[in-house]
């Protein structure tokens, strides 16, 4: 009984890509915020700033996976090999080829480890990329575009408007947070809207079957604006509050990317 729980609610749906639903969800969540704190305790040994400057450095591994994710929908992969390369799963493996490349690099340049670490990530992002589009044809190729300059509007619209209400949240990390769920936003709006795909996760589900794809804008719109406000609002912290909206610009970044070279290349 116990195997066919975990296979029904678990296995199944890595298997055969059928989704989240709300066991596993519950899940994920815990199992998202205990690793959290395990990797924010692990990074503060090495005396660490989660600025800007971490962000970056980390932007060409988030890159990677996403990429990685969509050279596994291509099917280039074949089981059980591509489990490893599905969410959640995928999340642990960049993170088993990220961190030991970080803390190298920190070994290697002190200050300056985060233009090495992004470096690394960069030519493994770039070799990834090369696969898919020597591999593949651009089919939908407006996706990127239109998703990135929608984004990029209102990520110009949320630094004007709280440039001149609450200041504090008109910042690199609370702005790029902002960024990155509206990428992820649109790419969802594009796919279910014009290109025939349906959402995985249960909550955004729920939304579009109620209301339609439109609504994955206005939601997260909404509930950005009051994770940031409070975010910004509080003065505990510091760096535990930076280190969360780094876990939040991958949360949504990387899937929003994943989406959009997915839907490019109809995949």
């Amino acid at each position: 009984m116990v195997w066919d729980f975990i296979k029904k609610y678990y296995i199944d749906s890595i298997i055969y890509k059928q989704g989240y639903n709300p066991v596993n969800t519950l899940t994920w969540a815990v199992i998202l915020v205990l690793a959290v704190l395990i990797v924010y305790r692990m990074l503060k040994r090495y005396e660490i700033k989660f600025d800007e400057k971490f962000a970056a450095g980390n932007i060409p591994f988030i890159i990677l996976g996403s990429s990685v994710r969509v050279v596994e929908d291509a099917e280039f992969l074949s089981p059980p090999f591509s489990y490893f390369f599905m969410t959640p799963l995928i999340y642990f493996v960049i993170f088993a080829i990220a961190f030991p490349a970080l803390i190298m690099s920190i070994k290697l340049r002190g200050e300056k480890y985060w233009i090495h670490y992004g470096g690394t990530g960069i030519i493994l992002s770039v070799a990834t990329l090369l696969v898919l589009f020597l591999n593949l044809e651009p089919v939908n190729w407006w996706v990127f575009p239109s998703t990135f300059l929608a984004a990029g509007i209102l990520t110009l619209a949320y630094s004007l408007g709280t440039s001149k209400i609450f200041s504090r949240m008109n910042n690199m990390l609370s702005r790029t947070v902002f960024f990155s769920h509206m990428v992820d936003g649109f790419a969802t709006f594009a796919g279910i809207q014009y290109l025939g795909y349906w959402e995985l996760h249960v909550l955004p589900r729920f939304l579009i079957n109620t209301f339609g794809p439109w609504v994955m804008i206005p939601a997260k719109i909404i509930v950005f604006l009051v994770i940031l406000y409070v975010l910004d609002s509080t003065e505990e912290d510091e760096e535990m509050k930076d280190f969360v909206k780094f876990v939040l610009i991958v949360l949504g970044l990387a899937p929003g990317l994943r989406d959009a070279l997915r839907m490019t290349f109809s995949t």
